[in-house]
């Protein structure tokens, strides 16, 4: 086995508790995975559709009795899907790679569970946290990027408005620019070092602070309503001779 050269500029990671969320965020290559989907009711279709949605070439095998018209028909147009209408056993996990439990019924889904955990796979127990071994967050994607949100399995709701809000912030133009980059990053030449340090160059200007309005604009404007008063009053003392005697009048202690 070839190792690795020392790098002296890496850190220990220290064992300190993790504050906050500790999942880790992954993205899977579903379409070269098998999932195997147990249940095709509202929660199933609920499930396959997500998973079409950000993966629309994965490979999955439904499994359940019943089975929503809706779920034949995303079996129809996805080639990746496959129907299996039967109770399900046990040996259904022996050639899956990710597991999802989406059945009404918490004896079997606790049944699937165990099927999975015996054979070293990933589950995801549908409406059941604690069950679970991964989640399926809410999404956000504009062309090639893809944002993922988890709330640790406390508040669905709350990862669906955020989803809503970073869909409706982020631009729909903001894939060009990634193209962009991308095309830009393939163009240059260099290491690896040198690559990332143009291309932070070039993005640099996305994260400048703005610049604070300078004080000598500030002076500028109180200089030119200073200027404007003392015309008006000029004016003033030189056409208006009641205006003069006034002014004159004033005591000047006051």
């Amino acid at each position: 086995m070839t190792l690795l050269p020392k790098d002296n500029g890496i850190k220990i990671i220290q064992n300190e508790k993790s504050q906050g969320n500790p999942l880790f965020p992954v993205f899977l290559k579903l379409n070269e995975l098998h999932t195997v989907l147990v249940g095709a009711g509202n929660v199933g279709l609920e499930k396959l559709t997500a998973i079409l949605h950000n993966s629309p070439d994965a490979r999955v095998t439904v499994i359940a009795l019943a089975i929503l018209p809706e779920i034949h028909l995303l079996a129809a147009e996805y080639k990746g899907v496959k129907i299996v209408q039967k109770s399900f056993e046990d040996t259904d996990l022996d050639k899956a790679d990710v597991v999802i439990a989406a059945t009404n019924d918490s004896e079997l889904n606790n049944f699937i569970r165990q099927s999975a955990h015996d054979r070293k796979l990933l589950i995801n127990v549908a409406d059941k946290p604690e069950l679970c071994d991964f989640y399926l967050g809410s999404i956000v994607q504009k062309g090639d990027l893809k944002i993922a949100i988890s709330t640790n399995g406390k508040s669905p709701t709350i990862a669906k408005r955020l989803k809503e809000v970073l869909n409706e912030s982020l631009p729909n133009e903001l894939d060009i620019t990634l193209q962009q980059m991308n095309a830009l990053r393939n163009s240059l030449n260099g290491d690896f070092t040198y690559k990332v340090k143009k291309l932070n160059e070039v993005t640099s200007v996305l994260v400048e602070p703005k610049q604070p309005v300078k004080k000598n604009f500030i002076w500028l404007i109180w200089s030119a309503i200073i200027l404007s008063i003392a015309i008006a009053i000029a004016a003033l003392w030189l056409k208006q001779p009641n205006f003069k005697v006034y002014v004159e009048s004033i005591n000047p202690i006051f």
